[in-house]
């Protein structure tokens, strides 16, 4: 492998968008994934504004439009009043491309961007290679490993770690992952049940709030995603159980039919960032660099954000620019991640459980006033749909 690849640790949206930004600009790519097959992440499945106009680069975002649905309004709700606000994401028009959320499972779009990747002469991707340390010096990265039970090492000028939140990449370059784990876990559940039948005018996108469960409502094409918080005193295993899931489905809409479930799980949900998101030539990107709750679905996205701003800069630095670019990358990604994602996320999560009755009906009464005016709702949109974390920080330098 040519000293000037750049090893792309992760085969999930933001390794693979990453190693295609970079082979499409001439730069050798090398992506090494742990798990033998392309990975399915059923988590994430909200795609932004900002985040489809920029994927356009890439030749992916009227194919991905294609395969999802096209959200054009998000809802707030509360489980004791009904409908609180809807807001028109149509306001946008002007700002972006795409004045709309695109709901797809994000496993669609790492297969469009694999596909693209494995005719590439620049691009390789070796599945079922597990990284297990990488280590640095003036001249570039050596990466070592285990692929199909042999040793295996690598060397190339720099390593991106998008290798999630449990990123060897992060752990080997010693940097810390600062914040917190919530007590709660997250109960996911994906049914075919028709919830349009139940909350008439709902949207695609829809926010539930509730001081005693809470919960989130995503429409995907092939189904419904329901996302409730768990207690923590419960295993696993009984929070998994058919009687279990049923009463959560049945408390938000009762029917007289048990309901049909497609998918299960329960994640441990964490709001953390890496003190650093570059040690000279290891950078870290998406959930190796920063993680949250989905509370927003700002997650993914801002992944995807991290993987244009760092290969832009990358792309730069290997034509000859000053490193120091790299730097920036830090300054920019790393304040939006503590300032905007972060924040932005744990605020959603704070109004959405709010049990102080007073600061409950403020919250509740806001909402109503700003999608009921255009402007505030302008303003609001900008922000939830990650537009003004774009501006931001571009300002930073």
């Amino acid at each position: 492998m040519a000293a000037s690849t750049v090893f792309i640790v992760g085969a999930g949206p933001v390794g693979l968008a990453s190693a295609l930004l970079l082979a499409d600009a001439g730069i050798p790519v090398h992506v090494l994934e742990r798990s033998p097959e392309q990975p399915r992440d059923m988590r994430a499945s909200t795609f932004h504004p900002p985040t489809l106009d920029m994927l356009t680069r890439l030749g992916v975002t009227e194919e991905l439009v294609g395969a999802g649905l096209v959200a054009a309004h998000t809802q707030q709700w509360d489980r004791q009043e009904g409908l609180i606000a809807d807001f028109d994401l149509s306001l946008l028009a002007g700002e972006t491309r795409h004045p709309f959320r695109l709901q797809c499972e994000q496993w669609k779009l790492t297969d469009m961007l694999a596909q693209r990747l494995s005719g590439h002469p620049l691009a390789t991707i070796s599945l079922g290679t597990e990284v297990t340390d990488v280590d640095q010096d003036e001249d570039g990265v050596t990466l070592r490993g285990r692929c199909g039970g042999e040793t295996v090492s690598h060397r190339g000028s720099y390593v991106v770690g998008a290798d999630g939140a449990w990123s060897t990449v992060r752990q080997s370059a010693g940097i810390a992952f600062e914040g917190y784990t919530y007590p709660e876990r997250f109960l996911f559940i994906s049914t075919d049940f028709e919830y349009a039948e139940r909350f008439t005018g709902i949207s695609y996108v829809n926010y539930f709030s509730d001081p005693d469960e809470w919960c989130v409502l995503l429409r995907v094409p092939s189904m419904w995603r329901v996302l409730f918080p768990v207690a923590t005193d419960i295993d696993d295993k009984a929070l998994l159980a058919d009687d279990s899931i049923e009463s959560h489905l049945q408390r938000l809409a009762t029917r007289p039919a048990p309901y049909r479930t497609i998918h299960r799980t329960i994640y441990r949900v964490h709001q953390r960032v890496a003190a650093r998101f570059r040690h000279g030539r290891i950078l870290l990107a998406g959930d190796a660099a920063h993680i949250n709750n989905p509370l927003g679905g700002m997650g993914m996205n801002g992944g995807l954000h991290d993987a244009f701003n760092l290969s832009d800069k990358l792309i730069e630095v290997l034509r000859g620019g000053d490193p120091a670019l790299l730097d920036r990358y830090e300054r920019q990604r790393r304040s939006i991640a503590i300032e905007y994602i972060n924040a932005g996320t744990a605020q959603n999560k704070k109004h959405l459980e709010e049990r102080d009755p007073a600061a409950r009906r403020q919250h509740l009464d806001q909402l109503r006033r700003t999608a009921a005016d255009p402007g505030l709702a302008r303003t609001y949109l900008r922000q939830s749909s990650m537009l003004d974390a774009l501006r931001q920080a571009a300002e930073i330098h």
